[in-house]
Parts: C-alpha cells; sequence; structure tokens
C-alpha cells in the first residue's frame, strides 16, 4: 500500500486481536473464535451497520484457514458471474481438496431467485460463503439460504473504540505516522458524528489532515470537513421500525424528551413526515384513548399542519403533537375493548340484528315485527333506557370494562 492508499484501507486490521468492538463473535469461547479453533469454518452471514468490520472479518478468516478468497459486492455482480466461480471451485474442491471463500458485500441487494443459486454449493460443502449485509437477514433473505448459514450480528463501534482507531491512526506508520496532531475536542467530534463507523471517522480524520494548514487539526477544521452529522436511516429497512417503536415507546413510558428525540432523529434522517403524523394518530386512539379524547383532536390537527404547511415550519406541530401525547393520561381500555370485539365478531356465529332495533322503513317490515318494542331513550329521564342492544349469544358481555 501507499500513501494515495485511502487511510482507512491502510488502517484495516491485519489480525482479530485488533479488530474492536466485536468481542461477543471473536473473544475466547465465543462463535467464530471457537471455528478457528476448532479449524472448522461455517458459511455465515455477518449483519451489522457500515464500519463494524464484516469485511475484515471475512479477509482474516480467508487467511487463518489459507483459503482461497473472492470477493464479489452483490451491487456490481451478477449472479451468472458468481454462479460460474462457484462451479470452479467445486472442481477445485473435488479435484485438490482446496477450499475457497467466497465473499458477497451487500448479499440483500440479490433477489430471492438470485439467491436459491448459492443453495446447491451451500448444502455440498464444496464453498465457504460469507454475505455481508446491512439489512436484517429476517427480511431480505430466503429463510432456505438463512437455514444453511450462521447469522452473526456486528455492532457499531463504541465511541471510545472509534477514539482509540483514530488515535491509532494518527501514531502508526501505516497511518498518518505522527506527523499531525489532533485537538480532543476534534478527536471527541470526529468520534461522535461517526456513529459508529471506523471508516466514516478514518475517512474524516484523513480528510482534516489533508484539509489543515498545518500538523495542527483544531475542531475548526474537523468541522468544516464533516459540515453535517450523517444519520444511519433506512426508510424501508429494521432501522426504520427500531426509530418508530423507540418513539411509541416513549410517548407510551410519558417521556416527552425522549419522544421528541426520536422525533428528530427520524425527521433529520429523512422520514416522511405524514408517515410519522400517521403513527401519532394511532397512538392518540391506543394509547391514551378515552383517557384524553383531545389527544385525537390534536393528533389530528398535527397531521392537516405537516400536510398544509410541509417541513421544516411544519415539524413544530409534530412536536407539539408529541409532547402532548406523551404528557396525556393514558388507557387502553379502548384498544382492548375494540379488539374483543373483533374477535367476537370474527369467530363467533353472525347472530341477527335483535328484532326491536331494527328498522321498519316498509308497512310489511313492520309487520314482520322490525322495531317492536324499541325503547326511545329520549323518552326516558336522562335519555337512558335499559334494553339489550347486543345479539342474543352475547348479551351481558362488556367490552369496556370501566
Amino acid at each position: 500500500m501507499t500513501e494515495k492508499t485511502p487511510l482507512a484501507e491502510r488502517m484495516r486490521p491485519e489480525d482479530f486481536p485488533e479488530i474492536l468492538g466485536q468481542e461477543h463473535l471473536l473473544g475466547s469461547g465465543h462463535p467464530i473464535q471457537r471455528q478457528i479453533e476448532e479449524g472448522r469454518l461455517f458459511s455465515m452471514v455477518l449483519f451489522g451497520p457500515p464500519g463494524s468490520g464484516k469485511t475484515t472479518i471475512a479477509r482474516l478468516l480467508a487467511r487463518k484457514f489459507a483459503a482461497e478468497f473472492v470477493s464479489f459486492s452483490a451491487a456490481t455482480s451478477g449472479i451468472v458471474e458468481i454462479r460460474k466461480f462457484m462451479e470452479k471451485a467445486a472442481k477445485r474442491k473435488q479435484l485438490y481438496n482446496a477450499e475457497t471463500i467466497i465473499f458477497i458485500d451487500e448479499i440483500h441487494r440479490f433477489n430471492r431467485a438470485q439467491q436459491d443459486a448459492f443453495l446447491p454449493y451451500l448444502e455440498k460443502g464444496t464453498i465457504t460463503m460469507i454475505g455481508a449485509t446491512t439489512e436484517n437477514p429476517s427480511f431480505e433473505l430466503n429463510s432456505s439460504l438463512i437455514s444453511r448459514v450462521k447469522v452473526y450480528m456486528l455492532y457499531p463501534l463504541a465511541l471510545e473504540d472509534i477514539k482509540s482507531i483514530l488515535q491509532n491512526a494518527l501514531v502508526s506508520n501505516k497511518g498518518l505516522d505522527g506527523k499531525f496532531q489532533l485537538d480532543k475536542d476534534a478527536l471527541d467530534f470526529i468520534a461522535n458524528v461517526s456513529d459508529g463507523d471506523a471508516r466514516v471517522a478514518l475517512n474524516a480524520l484523513e480528510l482534516s489532515s489533508l484539509s489543515s494548514k498545518n500538523t495542527h487539526i483544531d475542531l475548526k477544521t474537523a468541522e468544516e470537513v464533516v459540515q453535517r452529522k450523517a444519520l444511519r436511516y433506512d426508510k424501508s429497512g429494521e432501522e426504520h421500525y427500531n426509530l418508530i417503536s423507540a418513539l411509541h415507546k416513549s410517548l407510551r413510558g410519558s417521556d416527552a424528551d425522549a419522544g421528541l428525540y426520536w422525533l428528530a432523529r427520524m425527521l433529520e434522517a429523512g422520514e416522511d413526515p405524514l408517515y410519522i403524523a400517521r403513527r401519532l394518530v394511532r397512538f392518540a386512539v391506543e394509547d391514551v384513548g378515552l383517557a384524553d379524547p383531545q389527544a385525537l383532536v390534536i393528533a389530528i390537527a398535527a397531521k392537516d399542519a405537516i400536510d398544509f404547511i410541509g417541513r421544516p415550519e411544519g415539524d413544530l406541530a409534530l412536536a407539539q403533537c408529541v409532547a402532548y401525547l406523551a404528557q396525556a393520561p393514558k388507557n387502553n381500555d379502548l384498544y382492548l375493548g375494540y379488539e374483543e370485539a373483533k374477535e367476537d365478531a370474527l369467530k363467533t356465529q353472525a347472530d341477527p340484528v335483535p328484532m326491536h332495533i331494527r328498522n321498519a322503513p316498509t308497512q310489511l317490515m313492520k309487520k314482520l315485527g322490525y322495531g317492536k318494542g324499541y325503547k326511545y331513550p329520549h323518552d326516558y329521564p336522562d335519555a337512558k333506557v335499559e334494553q339489550e342492544y347486543k345479539p342474543k349469544s352475547l348479551q351481558g358481555k362488556k367490552y369496556l370494562k370501566k
């Protein structure tokens, strides 16, 4: 490698102890380390955020097992090309007992039919496949493929791990070789905005060193290079569901501060504000319900406001709604009652509507007894009168407990 090689590539770990943050897989007695110790490598899918070490782990495994390592990206390589290589690897295995590790980056980009192409080779053990994905395999990969591999989850690197990687890059002869000094506040800033992604952190450090007018990198230089924090978010993937769940549960727990934070995370990452508004309307009737019927009015108003004026002006309408819902009293009797009523409607016999509460718009219907015996509530004190409104099989059933 030369100095023109990106810093993130130059600083890629050369052995497993150098990999930070994934001790649950690589530590003594843990899954991947056990495979290394036992000398038996299984096909696997590494699921985790960018910059967490998926490619590095795959490369080091190939080195440990003295296997031929071939890397493909599902974003740029076709399944026909990969299938041809797997056929060659199968012949090498048969003739020379030679091991081959095929690394498929962004494996989630292959469609269901393309993923099936791996199955015969995995079943026979003629290749070892290591897939890497930032998307939850449960959503993106065939169950038949998942059943033939080990799925390991990688975590974003902790803040202190990112700082350690940056400090090592500053002094390492593979990195900046002690030629630059990085202020502590600049180090903290770069580590924070990297969002647990070692590649982002190292790229920011390298750009800061190139932008610095001398050998001193200060906070201003780092801020000019980074400019804005890139929030990790995928509106159609797992993070989408994780964040809306965090918002919903924060409101249910009456934590307005947490609710505002998760709202900001979603909006600033580019989530459709009308999607958030729909979820707030749902929350107003599911979790606040009859404890404060005004909550539904507020939620609908917030939806109308964001639809009318858009972003960013409409963000405050959603924020006001979030704060109101968090602070409102909570009661899910309506939600539970309706779910029970729905179950009865679907599973019990569809009894006819009682005759006394049927309409009788014609003389024939009146003769048949439609509406006979109905007590008009307004003829009674406080417009209340005892009579049965439910079908016979459900008489006495209570859906709202209070």
